[in-house]
């Protein structure tokens, strides 16, 4: 749902033309979105009804990130009916994969199967590791809200969105959390005993704030061409995927020929540059 609508395009291109796979964005809060997906599973029934009964289709991904929400969403409006899958704020609330699947189309007959989050056991890149705590990925109490709140104040900033200054009343700007926590906890209230400002609660309400959009759209990652690119060129091997402008990449891969083909002149007997200097 805080996807920027501006990275959306260059997703959908990058996965047609790396893996050949149909990328649809949506949002289970709107109903044209959902039925997209609905009719992409219908169609794919219809392209070869012989074949199979019926189509099942299972819905995998990180926690948190409205799984079961779709599934109560494509049930509501493929067959009208009310929700079979457990949702709630936090993530890990759908522990189990679904022992029966759930109809969510009657002709052609569409079947679903929720399952919990995926999440991989650890995220080496602390940058990263923000990024999924702040959309909600992974538990708040496993990460700082501080260091969260924090982070997520350089982002905004960095995108150009002070939006926050008129809506917590402050006379400008500001890179410094220890300013702004403070005057989040005066204008909601969120005080301790003796009058103290609740830093935690006050940045539990900055980090929601962004998490229901009221910031708008923005994608934390940094999504462009070129590292979309990048980062399919060297999905097997990560430590490569790196920002790379677009002159920078045609640098690497004329480096990479380059060694390829010294190589290839040292096994066929010719001299290399590097084999003259060392025999003067």
């Amino acid at each position: 749902d805080l996807a920027d609508d501006s990275v959306q395009q260059p997703i959908i291109d990058a996965f047609r033309k790396h893996r050949n796979q149909h990328v649809i964005f949506t949002n289970a809060n709107m109903d044209k979105n959902v039925k997209k997906i609905i009719n992409f599973a219908a169609e794919k029934y219809r392209q070869d009804p012989s074949s199979y009964p019926f189509v099942t289709v299972m819905v995998v991904g990180m926690p948190n990130v409205g799984k079961s929400s779709l599934i109560n969403s494509m049930r509501r409006i493929g067959v009208h009916k009310g929700k079979a899958a457990k949702t709630g704020a936090l993530p890990g609330v759908t522990r189990s994969v679904a022992i029966t699947s759930i109809k969510v189309l009657e002709d052609p007959p569409v079947y679903l199967i929720d399952t919990p989050g995926v999440m991989i056991p650890h995220i080496p890149d602390p940058v990263s590791s923000l990024k999924v705590a702040l959309t909600g990925g992974i538990r708040d109490h496993l990460s700082s809200e501080e260091v969260m709140a924090d982070y997520l104040l350089w982002r905004l900033n960095n995108f150009g969105n002070f939006s926050y200054v008129e809506k917590f009343k402050l006379s400008g700007p500001t890179d410094d959390i220890n300013f702004l926590l403070p005057a989040i906890s005066k204008r909601i209230g969120a005080l301790q005993k003796y009058g103290e400002f609740d830093l935690r609660t006050a940045a539990m309400f900055f980090i929601k704030q962004y998490r229901d959009g009221k910031y708008g759209k923005y994608s934390l990652d940094d999504v462009t061409i070129d590292t979309l690119n990048n980062y399919f060129l060297n999905e097997n091997n990560p430590d490569k995927q790196i920002l790379l402008s677009k002159n920078q990449e045609k640098k690497l891969l004329w480096e990479k020929k380059k060694e390829k083909r010294l190589e290839r002149w040292k096994r066929q007997g010719y001299p290399t540059r590097k084999s003259n200097s060392k025999g003067g």
